[in-house]
């Protein structure tokens, strides 16, 4: 469920209601007054929980959740399993955002500048202007730079050096982790989807979790998970102006350049490597050891220890093979020697 550090249930609600705001048809009427209190992808989904399913290859992942709502197309029906009561829309992810708005919001963050709360160990230093939300935790030795804001529940290591004009949300931090000026941890990441009235956020309910000795440059952001958490792993150097979007996964000791861009739900090995202005799709998987070159544009999934550069990327030899070919043709073409 949503991390109560971070986010507020509103909860619990009958599925009568969560029917009656989404436009649903609940299927058995009689379903309607079972309460659910938190909305929940098929992967981590129960009974007292709401799901979705768009697609029918995940009917066995619903089957073993048993949650006690899903919210399902048309002809779904007959997936349900035992004590889960199917509501039928037209866009069941956009009904499951609606329901996750009713059931869930991100805490307040206060108006004192160091809230009551707040639990911050010996050494400290807070920067003018630095703002630390309610019930978040600060270890020792940690520096927090000028006009840098902490949120509710978030919780950083000792020996870390966050810069000026940082904001961090939705974050469990390790020890000795720099953060550079301007950098923006755990916003939401992009998701919408079709409503009733048209496009709808979907609401971001997972976290940031940054291990121990990780680098994150000036002006880099790391978007907070969707339904999981985007983690990033043990002394992984992020360079400036990087975009890692949510649920991303990125391993140890990998390194990116400037104006990387990692899409959601990529999943990156230890030991990677990204060249500046690199680009990876969604849901793509970066081997261990893997290079990406400068420029590159990853569509589809680079195997351990294996260096592709170019657009669509591809193995280097093989771009580089097609690069002098082409070039060859152009100046045949053009009347040079």
């Amino acid at each position: 469920m949503p991390d109560p550090r971070f986010f507020e249930d509103l909860g619990p609600a009958p599925l009568h209601e969560l029917a009656r705001l989404t436009g649903a048809e609940l299927v058995d009427a009689r379903a309607g007054d079972r309460m659910v209190g938190r909305v929940a992808v098929l992967a981590h989904a129960g009974p007292d929980s709401i799901t979705f399913l768009t697609d029918r290859r995940y009917a066995a992942q619903l089957a073993e959740a048993r949650p006690a709502g899903c919210f399902a197309p048309r002809g779904a029906e007959g997936f349900a399993p035992d004590g889960c009561a199917m509501l039928i829309a037209a866009n069941p992810q956009g009904a499951y955002a609606l329901a996750a708005q009713r059931l869930h919001r991100p805490r307040d963050a206060g108006t004192a500048r160091l809230a009551a709360d707040a639990k911050l160990e010996d050494g400290v230093v807070l920067g003018a202007g630095a703002v630390v939300g309610p019930a978040a935790q600060i270890g020792r030795g940690t520096r927090i730079g000028p006009n840098t804001v902490i949120g509710p529940g978030v919780a950083i290591g000792r020996d870390c050096d966050i810069g000026p004009n940082v904001s961090i949300g939705f974050a469990l931090i390790g020890d000795r982790v720099k953060v550079l000026a301007g950098a923006r941890i755990g916003e939401p990441g992009f998701g919408a989807t079709v409503g009733p009235k048209g496009l709808i956020d979907i609401p971001q309910l997972g976290r940031v979790i940054i291990q121990d000795g990780v680098s994150i440059g000036a002006n880099s952001t790391v978007d907070r998970g969707a339904y999981d958490d985007t983690v990033i792993g043990e002394n992984t150097k992020i360079d400036n102006l990087v975009q890692i979007a949510h649920n991303v996964r990125v391993g140890r000791n990998c390194v990116m350049a400037a104006h990387t861009g990692i899409s959601g739900s990529v999943t990156i090995g230890d030991g990677a490597q990204f060249g500046g202005r690199a680009g990876v799709a969604d849901h793509v998987t970066i081997g261990a050891g893997a290079r990406v070159g400068a420029a590159a544009g990853c569509m589809k999934d680079i195997p351990a220890g294996e260096t592709w550069g170019g657009m669509p990327a591809r193995p280097i030899r093989e771009w580089l093979k097609e690069t002098a070919w082409l070039a060859r043709m152009a100046n045949r073409r053009s009347g040079g020697n």
